[in-house]
């Protein structure tokens, strides 16, 4: 009879349903910020959803994404990459611009920065100046971006700043700063440059890692603004399509800004 009777208990209890997972790939400057967000719409899901997060190099995650065909969804340092993607049929969704960037001069102790003297600095010869790698990574884009609009105010920079801009990062064979390390203050503690410039959010950790670094702000006429492109990968899971509306959503975007990008939420 007790045999019976657990056996037939057993018939009722509920059976544990598989969490759904979802492959977010995104841009390394969202780490922090997105790690946050993708914690809290796991909560929100009570387990029912799984996220399993890669980040690196916008472009290089758009290749990897051609190649293999294992994101749910593209949550890239700009417009350009996921836009590549539905042109190619790869995508589910728009493109939705979720967050917002601008650049800042990262510079080491020592160096006499201040935004009215930023372009003449770059432009002293013994002035190493560092970027991460255009095509692979947008930062590296809109470094060069910024070094087209100071053709405007110095004829001739353009090609100078181009010349002489180290691409630290952003590529495969880029040095990785060692565990625990953030990859901007390890790059300009190792010497490897006096001022680099990349996004305001990644100079905020920088500096958190090593405070003897300066953040130095960039003149408006000057500076580039960054868009971030978010889409849905063709035939991906429904949980895919929910965690982009949560991170499109009000408490998604307020995780991102209180991390100290710009509202997104529109698209394109």
């Amino acid at each position: 009879m007790r045999s019976a009777l657990l056996a037939s208990a057993l018939l009722v209890m509920p059976v544990a349903s598989k969490a759904e997972n979802v492959n977010l790939y995104a841009a390394g400057s969202l780490k922090t910020a997105l790690s946050e967000v993708v914690q809290a719409f796991e909560r929100q899901n009570q387990g029912k959803v799984r996220i399993e997060s890669t980040f690196g190099a916008s472009g290089l995650l758009r290749e990897r994404i051609e190649k293999e065909k294992a994101a749910h969804v593209f949550a890239s340092a700009d417009l350009g990459h996921p836009t590549k993607l539905v042109d190619v049929g790869l995508a589910g969704s728009k493109v939705a611009v979720f967050a917002r960037n601008q650049l800042c001069a990262l510079a080491k102790g020592g160096v006499k920065l201040t935004s009215a003297t930023l372009l003449d600095t770059l432009l002293d010869p013994v002035v190493r100046v560092g970027t991460s790698t255009p095509r692979a990574d947008p930062s590296g884009d809109y470094a060069f971006a910024m070094f087209a609009k100071a053709e405007t105010f110095r004829p001739g920079a353009r090609k100078v700043l181009e010349g002489k801009a180290l691409q630290l990062t952003g590529r495969p064979a880029s040095e990785k700063a060692p565990a625990g390390r953030n990859q901007y203050a390890w790059v300009m503690e190792s010497g490897k440059a006096d001022v680099f410039l990349t996004y305001c959010t990644n100079a905020v950790l920088a500096k958190k890692d090593l405070p003897a670094l300066e953040i130095v702000q960039i003149a408006p006429d000057l500076n580039v603004s960054a868009e971030y492109g978010l889409i849905v990968l063709k035939d991906a899971p429904a949980s895919a399509t929910k965690l982009a509306q949560f991170i499109l959503g009000k408490d998604g975007q307020a995780i991102l800004v209180r991390h100290g990008f710009g509202r997104g939420a529109s698209v394109k």
